[in-house]
């Protein structure tokens, strides 16, 4: 289990991360979203020991991460834009990986090599940011290390090459009980991989869920009303976070279950509801435009 608890960090006077906790558990796919400048990056460089937090602490299994290299063995980070030597090829970052992690799976990186079309003695200057990026994870999971955290996974990935990262997660989770850590912008893409997400703004922690209780406690209700007294006492009594309106076709987010939604909605008799699942994208939206994070405004100025 990884435990952070009121980190704070700083650059020059500008906070990063404020007081920010997060509990990540084991064999787990955890997703840390937020909006640009949220923290996602410094956060994954603090847990990886790359930088020390101002204050708080993080815990991996117990033990401190920063300057403990007995703990970073537990784990293998994954940057936005991966390390590899000048001149180096695979081969070459096998040997270096091999080297940190006591356990790194030669037999099963070289075969992932040859599945994934990547030459062991090609120069990884010539490749591709995709192929990069290939390259990068399957040193990360060949590693076999307990946690993999890994920021922006997918950036770079085609479409056939994410499905194939997504799978070797999955087998490897089943297998030995891995836990990635995943932070993105891309939440079409953590969507369908994630059990637990973060969702993180301004250098703090909006929410921490599951995936599947997150989307159950907030709905989309599209509703006609005969009078616009109905529509005013319903409204009265859901918590709603967003609304729209198209004539008397009213759109509003709520927060709360289904069933209590519906059975509220239902004493007004409306002409017509319809209750509609909401998008992990949608439910960012609605939560940050709660705290002023407005997209429509961003896009009008």
């Amino acid at each position: 289990m990884i435990e952070i608890k009121n980190i704070s960090k700083s650059f020059d006077g500008f906070a990063a991360v404020t007081d920010l906790s997060l509990n990540i558990k084991e064999g787990q796919v955890f997703g840390m979203i937020g909006t640009n400048g949220a923290g996602k990056s410094t956060v994954l460089r603090m847990m990886s020991g790359v930088l020390k937090q101002d204050a708080g602490e993080i815990l991996v299994d117990g033990e401190p991460v920063f300057e403990h290299p007995s703990v970073k063995r537990s784990f293998y980070f994954i940057a936005d834009e991966p390390y590899f030597f000048g001149t180096g090829n695979p081969g070459d970052m096998e040997d270096y990986a091999a080297h940190i992690y006591p356990d790194f799976d030669r037999e099963g990186f070289e075969k992932l090599l040859t599945t994934f079309e990547l030459d062991p003695k090609r120069k990884i200057s010539t490749f591709s940011k995709g192929m990069k990026k290939q390259l990068s994870i399957l040193l990360g999971l060949s590693a076999n290390t307990k946690y993999l955290y890994l920021d922006e996974t997918f950036d770079g990935l085609d479409p056939v090459m994410r499905q194939g990262v997504k799978a070797l997660f999955a087998a490897e989770i089943d297998k030995r009980g891995l836990t990635p850590i995943i932070a993105s912008h891309n939440l079409r893409e953590l969507e369908d991989i994630c059990d637990t997400v973060g969702l993180l703004h301004k250098g703090g922690v909006l929410l921490e869920k599951d995936l599947e209780e997150l989307k159950e406690s907030v709905q989309k209700l599209q509703a006609v009303f005969s009078e616009e007294d109905a529509a005013m006492e319903i409204k009265g009594k859901l918590n709603i976070i967003k609304e729209e309106c198209r004539g008397r076709l009213r759109t509003w987010t709520v927060r709360g279950s289904r069933e209590e939604t519906e059975r509220i909605v239902r004493e007004a008799a409306p002409i017509y509801y319809e209750l509609l699942p909401l998008t992990l994208e949608e439910i960012f939206i609605s939560e940050t435009e709660v705290i002023g994070y407005d997209v429509k405004r961003l896009i009008l100025e």
